[in-house]
């Protein structure tokens, strides 16, 4: 006879999430994006909420640098082809993918919104592929230089 109760005595990885910081300043627009988003896709909305809902929200100058936040350029590296990617993460009116603006609100900007450097994070493709996918670097607009 199978058991269809849970062992809850072995680890997995895909239970355990990486912490997420989130810029106080961006949580009001975050969340707005995350109701107008219900009915066209509740799934992706509801993933929305839920990183929001386990985050720590924090004041802008108290998040970490190596945390990923809006319009920050986030490397990333595929665990399992060794290939880096590098994007920056923008709210949707300013994404442009051939610019490698990467939207909020695409399952892979969900992913890697409030992460810092050294998480890793499953993600799983339009093709119902899933990844691990690894930060590598995150550097923020104007860290280096007021341009």
């Amino acid at each position: 006879m199978p058991s269809t109760t849970p062992v809850s005595t072995a680890k997995k990885p895909s239970k355990r999430h990486p912490k997420v910081i989130i810029n106080a300043d961006d949580l009001a627009h975050l969340e707005g994006l995350a109701e107008g988003m219900m009915k066209r896709n509740p799934a992706l909305a509801d993933r929305l909420f839920d990183e929001i809902g386990r985050a720590r929200i924090v004041a802008p100058a108290k998040v970490p640098k190596d945390v990923v936040t809006m319009g920050s350029t986030v490397t990333y590296q595929d665990e399992a082809t060794g290939q880096e990617k590098s994007v920056i993460l923008v709210y949707p009116e300013d994404a442009d993918i051939a610019r490698m603006r990467v939207s909020v609100m695409t399952p892979i900007g969900v992913a890697l919104l409030g992460l810092s450097e050294g998480a890793s994070f499953y993600w799983d493709t339009r093709t119902d592929q899933r990844r691990t996918l690894k930060i590598i670097r995150v550097e923020h607009p104007g860290a280096d230089d007021e341009s």
